[in-house]
Formats: C-alpha cells, sequence, structure tokens
C-alpha cells in the first residue's frame, strides 16, 4: 500500500462540493498556470482547506490561477504548504 494518499486538484476549475476525503493524507490545490490559464475562485480552494481541516488531511495550496507558478502563492495572506507523514512513520491514532 501507498505510504501517502493524496488528490491533486489541480487546476481547479470548478468546486468538489461532494467530496469524501475518506483514507486521503493530502490534498495539492492549485489554479492553472500558464498563458491561456483559466480563473480559479478562490473559494473552491478555501472550501477544500476546510474540508482537509474537518478530515484531518494535510493540505497544500500550490498557486492561484497565473501567468507563472510562482505568483499568487498565498491563499488568505498566507503560505499555506502542510506535508503528510508517511504512514510507515505515524505512531498509532496519528495523522500527521
Amino acid at each position: 500500500p501507498a505510504v501517502v494518499r493524496f488528490i491533486s486538484y489541480d487546476p481547479a476549475l470548478g468546486p468538489l462540493d461532494d467530496l469524501d476525503l475518506t483514507g486521503i493524507d493530502w490534498a495539492i490545490v492549485g489554479g492553472e498556470s500558464g498563458s491561456g490559464f483559466r480563473p480559479m475562485d478562490v473559494a473552491w480552494a478555501r472550501s477544500m482547506r476546510e474540508k482537509c481541516a474537518a478530515a484531518e488531511v494535510a493540505f497544500f495550496f500550490k498557486q492561484s490561477a497565473a501567468i507563472r507558478t510562482e505568483l499568487g502563492i498565498e491563499l488568505d495572506g498566507q503560505i499555506v504548504r502542510e506535508y503528510p507523514t508517511p504512514r510507515e512513520a505515524r505512531p498509532a491514532g496519528s495523522l500527521f
């Protein structure tokens, strides 16, 4: 089995309303980058951050939609880059 189970919501092109994070350790969220990038509603990233917090899933915000990946790396004024602990290294009952 994988030591870290993750989902990549990148590029975020719409909301993920009915998402079950059971068994997931890490969620990576980001908007599309490069020329012709499509916009990302920051509410989608906020919603995902809240779902991750409720499910005790590490949340990593990569970037909002921008021409270059180093632009828009903050979510609500903060750089949010949580990393999960691999399953093999976790004490029993610990998620991080």
